[in-house]
């Protein structure tokens, strides 16, 4: 096998084979009730070559909506913006599986709307899988993709994509009757064929009787320490917004260190003393 590998001297991906041995979807369904499984989201080839020695899977999210554009919710991401992100996260990994979210309008309407599109993803991506959200509703199309082939993560509780029918971000599972359905949506997946699935925003209880009543490994965003792996948007984990949710742990303040290596550049270039002779060019004497 031979992938693309990053040249980080001049930034720009080169065809140069180099071995690897990248984890499989098989792989990741055996670490059930094993080590925990790292998920971590990536946008570009660089964040991807320095995430991936670290991670199992990298999970290029609509949440690149938000992050990169600026967007205010996922629901504008389009197929093309997945698949040009989707493309770039392959190119700068080869030990993780990549998986890439279906957006929102992209696989509802039908399961055959659903194959074409997953298809599309993995075929301009080079990405093994794809997440889908949704539960009880979504498990004719999750058996679809499966038994065509097409590996797919499921994603359960907090659905951002229904963000406008749900009427916020709030935790999930706070009543019984929504917990019993929480609990419905994640075994209909499971045993639709999903080799993942993702709980997010739910009561801790409740992702913890869901790890143990499902097949496939869980993995939790605000769930459960009990699930079977944990996933963060890297930018808040990195710390580069102001706003950080409940359920994320900041393990750096890069938003600072940023604005106050920038803010040095520009009392640099303002003093002129940036460029120095070590930066610039002169022919010889």
């Amino acid at each position: 096998m031979s992938t693309y590998t990053l040249d980080t001297s001049t930034s720009r991906a080169n065809p140069t084979p180099a071995p690897m041995r990248r984890l499989t979807v098989p792989k990741i369904q055996a670490m059930k009730g094993g080590e925990p499984i790292v998920m971590l989201t990536a946008y570009t080839a660089r964040m991807a070559q320095l995430l991936d020695p670290h991670c199992d899977l990298l999970l290029v999210g609509d949440s690149l909506g938000q992050v990169i554009y600026g967007l205010p919710s996922t629901i504008p991401v389009t197929l093309e913006m997945m698949c040009a992100h989707g493309a770039a996260v392959a190119r700068g990994s080869w030990h993780a599986v990549v998986a890439i979210d279906m957006p929102f309008g992209s696989y509802e309407a039908s399961p055959a709307q659903a194959f074409e599109n997953a298809s599309r993803v993995l075929k301009e991506t080079g990405a093994a899988a794809v997440k889908l959200e949704g539960g009880e509703a979504m498990a004719e199309t999750v058996a679809f993709l499966t038994r065509r082939g097409i590996p797919v993560i499921g994603h359960v509780g907090l659905t951002p994509q229904a963000v406008n029918a749900l009427g916020g971000y709030r935790a999930r599972g706070r009543d019984d009757a929504e917990a019993e359905k929480i609990l419905r949506d994640a075994r209909a997946v499971a045993e639709a064929g999903c080799f993942a699935l993702v709980l997010e925003g739910v009561m801790e209880e409740i992702a913890a009787e869901a790890t143990r009543t499902v097949g496939c490994p869980t993995i939790g965003i605000g769930a459960s320490a009990q699930c079977d792996g944990q996933v963060l948007v890297t930018e808040d984990m990195l710390g580069l917004f102001e706003r950080t949710p409940r359920f994320v742990k900041r393990f750096d303040d890069l938003a600072t260190r940023v604005s106050e290596a920038a803010a040095t550049y520009a009392a640099d270039v303002r003093s002129r003393a940036f460029p120095t002779e070590d930066q610039i060019y002169r022919k010889p004497a």
